[in-house]
């Protein structure tokens, strides 16, 4: 009898384990398609200059991660980092991703692509165009909608220094024999 009791209460804890376990169905598919959509209509939004419909995409608490700026933080700060660029009557910037992936519970997608953004340049305010990849991490908000959170740029352009040049070998040579 007692070898049946520990039968019967090995299958009643499987039964309840089995009843507890919930699946989470695969949205993966669906939450790609949606975050597609969702970065086509940014790209249409951006297009109209409009500051408030560029930084709608972001999340309250998103990053922006530009190259040789600090990190920007909060949709409000992206408002006011945004706001100049928008206003450069040269400003332009598309994007198109190449991957996206979607986590299994639903609730992140990311997104690698390439971009080009075209902007005055600082000396002569003729058009520039830069072209490279980027990085993009949307949540899924309470609403069901997709907002970024994490959005990081990178150049394809080689760095450019702006630092003084450095003295040549022969400079520093000449300054120690002087020094004598």
């Amino acid at each position: 009898m007692p070898r049946y009791r520990s039968l019967f209460a090995c299958i009643g804890l499987f039964a309840l384990a089995t009843a507890c376990t919930k699946t989470v169905p695969d949205t993966r598919d669906a939450d790609i398609k949606a975050v597609k959509d969702v970065e086509a209509a940014w790209v249409n939004d951006i297009a109209t200059k409009d500051v408030d419909k560029f930084a709608s995409h972001y999340s309250d608490d998103a990053s922006v991660l530009m190259p040789n700026a600090p990190i920007i933080n909060g949709s409000d700060n992206i408002k006011v980092a945004l706001k100049p660029m928008l206003a450069d009557p040269n400003f332009a910037l598309t994007f198109q991703s190449t991957r996206a992936e979607a986590s299994k519970g639903g609730g992140f997608v990311y997104t690698v692509g390439t971009y080009s953004m075209t902007m005055s340049g600082p000396k002569d305010k003729t058009a520039v165009t830069d072209k490279g990849k980027y990085l993009t991490v949307f949540r899924k908000q309470a609403d069901g909608s997709w907002k970024v959170v994490a959005d990081m740029m990178n150049s394809d352009m080689p760095a450019r220094s702006d630092r003084p040049e450095h003295r040549s070998h022969r400079t520093t040579r000449s300054h120690r024999r002087t020094r004598k």
